[in-house]
């Protein structure tokens, strides 16, 4: 049968990106093209007013992009949603209705569950191993989720106020992040405890997934150029992180754009990144952290849940 093309959208906190690929009918799929912004949509989040004006423009900048690339390819269909920044901001659904408006891209704003379980299947879709359990945190600017899965089926999924670009302009010091991020995990672990999950690290397999744990790879290992075959399933040792957190933390933001691996965009929130890596790792015991180069968008090609995810024209 002929592959069917699709288009789908991750309209983050802190990135915007498409993704073109023809899908086949067993869900694999072949990538067509990739793009992606970093438009911060979460900066300047203010909580009585929502997203501001700025960061909706910059939003809508790289969405006109996306459409005209779609367009471009002749994809009639798109799978599109928004996360953490749209789904709290007071006007959020003001700003989808411009979004439809202006570009045609009709956004579907989806809850941390949701996202949780589709980018469990896009981490799936590239892992090379199938473990026992596994433990997913997809570290994200506004949010981050924590799904834990057996084999490939999700037994709990929860979405924490743990995000990059949350906890670098509301936090002012490492050290007030790191409190916030304790809490946050002292709240996962008794929302663990009560579902009756536990999680052995013995056992269990630790993937991280998004923009700071495939920075952090690709500053482990000095990349120029972004290449995502060597960072997808690509290990880093807790004293590895550790290394780099130590690294970094001294240096300003301008500096650490000297180093390799760190794309623009980043410099700022790297460090609250990189303290939830550390964290979750220390606190559920592992010492080693499996990259998943795959997420929420690659999960948005391969799901065949459309009850969370519709099939939606493009209008323009």
């Amino acid at each position: 049968m002929c592959p069917e093309p699709v288009a789908v959208i991750d309209l983050g906190t802190n990135t915007a990106r498409l993704l073109i690929a023809d899908r086949f009918p067993d869900a694999a799929f072949c990538q067509l093209a990739l793009l992606r912004r970093i438009v911060r949509l979460g900066g300047g989040f203010h909580r009585e007013r929502g997203l501001s004006d700025d960061a909706m423009e910059r939003a809508l900048d790289a969405l006109r992009v996306f459409s005209a690339e779609i367009v471009r390819y002749g994809v009639r269909t798109v799978r599109a949603v928004a996360t953490s920044a749209v789904r709290d901001a007071v006007n959020g659904q003001a700003f989808v209705a411009r979004v439809a408006r202006e570009t045609g891209i009709v956004l579907q704003v989806i809850g941390g569950e949701t996202e949780g379980r589709i980018t469990l299947q896009g981490v799936l879709a590239g892992l090379d191993e199938r473990p026992e359990q596994l433990l997913l945190f997809d570290v994200g600017g506004g949010s981050t989720e924590y799904t834990v899965a057996r084999t490939v089926s999700p037994c709990f999924v929860q979405s924490l106020p743990l995000g990059v670009v949350r906890l670098t302009e509301g936090k002012g010091t490492p050290t007030a992040m790191a409190e916030k991020i304790g809490r946050e995990l002292d709240l996962l672990q008794r929302h663990l405890t009560r579902a009756e999950v536990a999680v052995n690290p013995d056992r269990a397999l630790l993937v991280g997934t998004a923009g700071t744990a495939t920075t952090l790879a690709a500053l482990s290992l000095g990349m120029t150029e972004y290449d995502y075959r060597k960072v997808n399933n690509l290990v880093l040792p807790l004293e590895e992180i550790q290394r780099l957190y130590n690294l970094l933390l001294p240096l300003s933001p301008r500096q650490r754009l000297d180093l390799p691996g760190l794309e623009p965009g980043r410099e700022d929130l790297i460090i609250a990144g990189t303290l939830i890596v550390l964290m979750t790792m220390q606190r559920f015991g592992f010492n080693r952290l499996k990259v998943s180069d795959y997420s929420l968008l690659e999960g948005l090609v391969v799901t065949d849940d459309l009850s969370a995810v519709t099939n939606t024209p493009l209008s323009s």
